[in-house]
């Protein structure tokens, strides 16, 4: 017997609201078969081949305070590919009393409600820090360039590949100093279990995880990405940063670390200008779209309008105090980056580090931004 199965599921609590971005499937009961249970193992991406299928799912959300007395209920439906993103009002004087959450399929079976699990929403209240980090590239150094390496890559654990060690240290430092992990990678969304067995492998263990759904390029009915995104990652990004920092409420300090291979440091300057709330969010998108990674179909251009908009306006609520630190691995020995207008001046506004070696002014900087005893 086939039942819904939640994928992933990241419930943030802000001070007003209760955001969710969850994906679910179809998978065999696990207590269905008589079969012995396997040693637990790095997991390598081609094992996750059935997220490749797509279904529709209604949700029961309920949300229950510390002595398990229900505070609200509220049914969700995904889009078409099992997605859930959604943000839903917190009662009035709310903040404290949210301890767990429980979640149901209910439209499969008609009259039975089955139990998806039960999550502790990651509350970002007050302390309001978040570190967004890009995987291939800037924590492992992989390769997808030709077919025998994708091959590779789809049939082998994370493990295999060098680690940049400096790296992953310096994004510890900061979930050290109390900032919550994002991992925003362009990777297929069938590479996250073997991405999180990467991260629960090198001790990070409460990131959420973005990866760009596959099925939603190859699909004529949404076309939120299309095939051209395969290779061009600046919609994507950025369209996965703006729904971050909105599901975060626009936090006070943003840390980004990308690498020089492709467009992160472009897509990270904008998102950085957009938080500044200083510039005017059409202009900048006009000029943006101007450049290759930017290209975009007239559906896109509506949809992500909407999103600068609605930041702008968060954004000016909360105040245009923002911090925003980008931190890019160097590709070789360079000493500056080649940045396409509008950032072609990006001075102070990025650190170049090695992959395998942090710089003075890094090790400086991170140890003065840490708490003392």
């Amino acid at each position: 017997m086939k039942r819904a199965k939640a994928v992933n599921f990241l419930a943030i609590q802000t001070n007003n609201y209760l955001n969710i971005k969850a994906d679910f499937t179809m998978s065999e009961n696990l207590y269905s078969k008589n079969k012995d249970f396997e040693k637990f193992e790095a997991r390598f991406p081609i094992q996750a081949y059935k997220l490749l299928r797509a279904y529709e799912f209604e949700i029961k959300v309920v949300a229950l305070d510390h002595n398990n007395k229900e505070l609200f209920t509220k049914n969700l439906e995904t889009d078409s590919y099992g997605g859930l993103l959604a943000k839903i009002p917190l009662p009035k004087n709310c903040k404290d009393c949210l301890a767990k959450i429980e979640a149901y399929e209910i439209s499969k079976y008609p009259g039975l409600e089955l139990h998806l699990g039960t999550f502790i929403p990651l509350k970002i209240t007050d302390n309001r820090k978040i570190i967004i980090c890009d995987f291939d590239k800037t924590l492992v150094e992989t390769k997808y360039s030709k077919p025998s390496e994708i091959y590779d890559s789809l049939t082998s654990p994370l493990k295999n590949y060098p680690t940049l060690d400096n790296s992953v240290k310096l994004l510890k430092s900061y979930i050290e100093m109390g900032y919550h992990p994002f991992i925003l990678s362009a990777s297929p969304h069938f590479y996250e279990d073997a991405i999180r067995d990467w991260l629960y492998a090198n001790e990070i263990f409460t990131a959420g995880i973005f990866l760009k759904d596959y099925r939603r390029i190859l699909s004529i009915l949404e076309n939120d990405l299309t095939p051209k995104d395969i290779k061009t990652q600046g919609i994507y990004k950025l369209g996965h940063l703006l729904d971050i920092v909105n599901m975060t409420d626009i936090p006070s300090s943003v840390v980004l670390m990308g690498d020089n291979f492709e467009s992160d440091p472009l897509i990270y300057l904008t998102f950085s200008e957009l938080m500044s709330g200083r510039v005017e969010p059409r202009q900048l998108w006009n000029e943006l779209k101007r450049v290759e990674d930017f290209k975009v179909t007239a559906r896109q251009n509506g949809l992500f309008l909407n999103k600068i908009f609605q930041i702008k306006d968060n954004v000016k609520h909360h105040g245009l105090d923002k911090e925003v630190k980008i931190y890019i691995r160097k590709k070789g020995n360079e000493s500056q980056l080649n940045i396409r207008a509008p950032f072609n001046s990006y001075h102070g506004k990025i650190e170049l580090y090695d992959g395998n070696l942090l710089n003075e002014d890094s090790k400086k900087q991170i140890e003065a931004q840490a708490p003392t005893e």
